[in-house]
Formats: C-alpha cells, sequence, structure tokens
C-alpha cells in the first residue's frame, strides 16, 4: 500500500514539494548528465512523482516520465502535458526501448532491500542505451544517516499545510528506517491532522557500488544541493 503522500494527499502535494525547490538539485543532475553525454536528448525518468524534475529538465530533454500512482501522475500530467507519460513499478517495468538518459530520483528510497535495489537498477539499466548515463539520487546512505526532524509550511488561496517531519531508525540492524509525518491541513475554517508513516531503505556506498556494477553500470559519485548551506553524494553511472 502507497503512503497517504501518494494517495489521499495529493491534492496537498505541491504545498509541501513546490517544483521551485528542485531548480538546483536538477542543475546539478544536468550537469553530470552533460558529462556523460553531452549528445543525449531523450531522458526517462523512473518514479516521477509529480513531475517537478521534469518541469525542469524538460527544457533540455524529451521527456518519458513512468511512475506508479494515478493520482501523483495526474499531478505531472498537469505541469507536463508536453511529456509522455508512463504507469510502472522501477522493479520490474519494461518499456521495449531505451533511452539516452535514466533519472531515479528519491522513489528509490521506497526499495528496502538489496533484492528491490538490485530490481530498480536493473531496471534503469535496461533503459539506457549504450553509451547512456544513468543518475540515482537517494535521500540517505547508511554512513551520514542521522536522526532529524524539520518543519514544512505551505499555503496557497484557501489552503494551508504544516507538517512536522521526523527521521529515526527503529532497528540500525536492518536496511530500512521510518519517516513520519504529522500533517495540520487547514481548508477555510477547518483543520485536520493526518498522520503518514513511510518506511524507507539505506543501503552503504558499498552496496550501491556492488550492484550498480553487478548489472553492468561504471558508477562515480557527485555532490548535490539539498539547502543553501549543504550538499550530500548522489550516484552517476554510465553504460
Amino acid at each position: 500500500m502507497q503512503p497517504l503522500l501518494y494517495r489521499e494527499l495529493v491534492p496537498w502535494y505541491q504545498l509541501l514539494d513546490p517544483r521551485e525547490d528542485h531548480a538546483d538539485e536538477v542543475a546539478a543532475y544536468q550537469a553530470a548528465f552533460e558529462r556523460a553525454n553531452p549528445e543525449a536528448r531523450t531522458l526517462l525518468e523512473l518514479g516521477a512523482g509529480a513531475g517537478n524534475n521534469a518541469s525542469h529538465l524538460k527544457q533540455r530533454y524529451r521527456c518519458t516520465l513512468s511512475e506508479p500512482s494515478r493520482e501523483m501522475q495526474a499531478l505531472s500530467l498537469a505541469q507536463n502535458p508536453d511529456c509522455e507519460h508512463l504507469a510502472g513499478d522501477m522493479r520490474t517495468v519494461r518499456f521495449e526501448r531505451t533511452f539516452d538518459l535514466v533519472l531515479v530520483h528519491d522513489a528509490i528510497m521506497y526499495m528496502t532491500d538489496e533484492a528491490q535495489l538490485r530490481a530498480a537498477i536493473e531496471t534503469a539499466f535496461v533503459h539506457t542505451r549504450e553509451g547512456g548515463a544513468a543518475v540515482f539520487a537517494p535521500d540517505v546512505l547508511r554512513e551520514n544517516f542521522r536522526e532529524s526532524t524539520d518543519v514544512h509550511a505551505g499555503g496557497s488561496g484557501a489552503r494551508s499545510l504544516r507538517c512536522l517531519e521526523w527521521v529515526w531508525d527503529p532497528d540500525p540492524g536492518d536496511s530500512s528506517f521510518v519517516v513520519e509525518y504529522a500533517f495540520l491541513l487547514r481548508e477555510g475554517g477547518e483543520v485536520q491532522a493526518i498522520h503518514d508513516r513511510h518506511v524507507e531503505g539505506m543501503f552503504t556506498t558499498e552496496t550501491w557500488l556492488r550492484l550498480f556494477a553487478s548489472v553492468g553500470f561504471r558508477a562515480e559519485t557527485f555532490t548535490r544541493p539539498i539547502d543553501d548551506r549543504s550538499v550530500d553524494t548522489v550516484f552517476l553511472c554510465r553504460r
């Protein structure tokens, strides 16, 4: 079952994650793609969600967006009507064609064991043409995981959102952690409180590199900005 954020709470999604917040990190992905394949024209995003990355990348590439949530895909269609949209789970989907580039953003976090992670990596590999490249952008690596809390706020018209995000690890011995979201959603004069739990995967850099190599990718790391003060590590893979 998908988390509420990708089902019932989709009408509130852009208040939590506006497209403009993706501009700096997308610039880092595009720079990595340009280094790997400056002639690239086509891009597949697996787990494209609301299409926030594509809203920037489509200025440079012809984007095909794959997403399992119909509700999330509807958001993407609204802001990216000029992009091709396909349904599919990144662990299993096969489109019987290849692309110059593949992007796997934070949807990769829902791969909670090595078998699922390898399946998603293999999907990216089989859709990347010879000489092409893929970027994988996990939110966290095992070696830099820290329990944390954050507060989000957004509003538009009569709607306002406040959200407490709590990242924690109930079992440090396994390959997953938990992100708890406590939402206060105000529409007009009414406020509702909703809790949404996301179980996500967490792997070491060594595990990522080993799995990339196992499917045939040649991988390296690069940094992306995550706010005005800090960066984290993501992966560029060449085929």
